[in-house]
């Protein structure tokens, strides 16, 4: 492109008003908040978040892979970005059966998403876009998943041993409104391995279809071929609009508040009071979420004595009794995990 062009492209975005304050709807998307820790390793068989916030990993345990993986937030300064999510293949898997697979995903709630217009004759331009690097040269499937109606969009992209930004622009969906609530309504999710169920069909680039498994990841390579496999992302950016933008970087105490909606790992060290100080019977204390939650979370918590009964659970706190033979305000309880992802 020229730089005529470019200029002229930029004035097309700025005109259509898609530069401005929280374009990017992708949460984490510069891959700083790992609540959960830094590193995974011995993945292949269990789904769920292993470290960087709101990014999950996904496969079929009932076709499990025997491929196995270590997923690390890494520090690997790259254009602005100083942690990316790293996949480190560490078992190969070379005999893929039909039913497996490995994907990599972030997920939205519908109401974060009605700006789309998705299921109207308005439905806008979604540009989705990532910086990615491997071991060498791969192909990997970009799926926009749909779940509130069942439709689906893929773009193959390619890796290579460089770090690139790869820019995507979906056509609009006039088919299947998003439900205006707190579910989970899209996903955004990166096809790493698959076995023929999901490969064996046909792909269309830029089309929204109801969903064909078969069609899901055609083309791929496979992230278990070998040891030597890696996968490198960060800077994932979802927007309104037909032009990748720069990368909108949000401070870390402002992703840090998106991502706690969700999941809160709280290991202040609390006390739980009695009304009378000889009594041995259960002490009560509340937990207030730094954020309101999703939904009332699921709770767990590292109790120093006796067990500890969640009460009273919503989206701004919970109330905890803790039963043992501590006498008085002793500090018995030591923080606690809150979940509440979609």
């Amino acid at each position: 492109m020229t730089k005529a062009a470019e200029l002229a492209k930029m004035g097309e975005v700025l005109t259509n008003g898609q530069i401005g304050g929280r374009r990017n709807i992708v949460i984490n998307g510069a891959m700083q908040v790992a609540q959960r820790g830094t590193s995974s390793t011995g993945l292949g068989n269990s789904a769920g978040y292993k470290t960087v916030d709101r990014f999950k990993v996904n496969c079929d345990t009932g076709n499990a892979t025997a491929g196995r993986y270590t997923m690390s937030q890494v520090a690997d300064v790259h254009d602005g970005f100083t942690n990316a999510i790293k996949l480190d293949c560490t078992t190969a898997d070379t005999s893929i059966a039909a039913g497996e697979l490995l994907s990599l995903e972030t997920s939205f709630e519908g109401q974060d998403l009605q700006q789309l217009k998705k299921g109207s004759s308005d439905a806008e331009k979604i540009t989705i876009s990532f910086y990615v690097k491997g071991n060498g040269n791969a192909t990997y499937m970009l799926e926009v998943k749909d779940g509130d109606n069942d439709r689906l969009n893929h773009h193959q992209f390619a890796v290579t041993s460089s770090w690139n930004r790869i820019s995507v622009t979906l056509v609009g969906d006039t088919t299947g409104a998003l439900g205006n609530d707190n579910a989970e309504s899209l996903e955004l999710r990166f096809w790493l391995h698959a076995g023929s169920n999901y490969t064996s069909g046909s792909y269309t680039a830029n089309t929204w279809a109801s969903q064909t498994h078969a069609n899901r990841a055609v083309g791929i390579s496979s992230f278990f071929s070998s040891t030597d496999n890696t996968f490198f992302i960060t800077g994932l950016q979802m927007e309104v609009g037909s032009q990748a933008t720069p990368f909108e970087h949000r401070s870390f105490g402002e992703e840090l508040a998106l991502c706690q909606r969700y999941f809160i790992e709280d290991d202040t060290v609390y006390k739980a009071y009695t009304n009378a100080p000889s009594d041995n019977g259960s002490r009560a204390c509340n937990f207030y979420f730094p954020t309101t939650m999703r939904a009332a979370p699921s709770m767990t918590a590292a109790v120093d004595a006796g067990s500890a009964t969640f009460n009273s659970r919503t989206t701004n706190g919970v109330g905890i009794a803790v039963g043992g033979s501590v006498s008085g305000a002793t500090t018995f309880t030591s923080g606690y995990t809150a979940d509440s992802e979609l």
